[in-house]
């Protein structure tokens, strides 16, 4: 019973909370930290990368540099930016390291979210629209540059708000909209493009 409520006690805590204890020695307040942030970074590096196993080292790599780094966080930035800075960079990393650079995949995210056909042929219709729909998305996400792919990923999918985007990339906010409206732009054209030719 003490147990479950030292955990729920940890997940009342802020983050800047659950950061102070882990600098004064309390390693299991960051193992909170990690369980409240770990599905926001993975699905954020798995936009960025589209391959879950590199998303998943990606995710590790992020928290293992925070947890070595946590003493430099200032504060002055709320951590789940910062988090999401340490992410970029270990995608970036990623996507320098790839012989193809636009090699994006979606497919095993966005087919978790795809009903297995039943009997019905509206269901099974409706099912193989969408999986084409999100086909032409992965194909036409992973040829945008990079910087316009990550904002479109933050905006779009993790919800972020423009100031936030430019506090986690180090630009102004005139600098994040103009790549998103632009990433929009080309993406809107792409899948024009691969309806018509399909």
């Amino acid at each position: 019973m003490l147990i479950i409520s030292l955990v729920a006690e940890k997940r009342q805590l802020t983050d800047d909370q659950l950061i102070e204890q882990t600098l004064s020695g309390e390693s299991e307040a960051f193992g909170h930290l990690v369980r409240r942030w770990e599905r926001q970074i993975y699905g954020l590096a798995l936009r960025v990368l589209g391959h879950e196993e590199t998303a998943r080292d990606v995710c590790q790599e992020t928290f293992l540099s925070a947890f070595r780094n946590l003493s430099k966080f200032r504060g002055d930035a709320q951590f789940s930016s910062w988090l999401y800075r340490i992410t970029l960079n270990h995608c970036n990393t990623h996507l320098r390291r790839s012989e193809t650079k636009t090699n994006v995949s979606l497919d095993e995210q966005l087919e978790a979210g795809v009903p297995e056909p039943t009997g019905s042929t509206e269901l099974v219709d409706e099912t193989i629209n969408r999986e084409q729909m999100a086909k032409h998305l992965r194909k036409a996400l992973s040829a945008i540059p990079s910087e316009m792919r990550q904002v479109i990923v933050m905006k779009e999918y993790q919800g972020l708000k423009f100031h936030e985007i430019a506090e986690i990339l180090n630009l102004p906010v005139s600098t994040v909209k103009t790549r998103l409206y632009t990433g929009l732009s080309q993406l809107r054209r792409r899948l024009e493009h691969l309806r018509n030719a399909g």
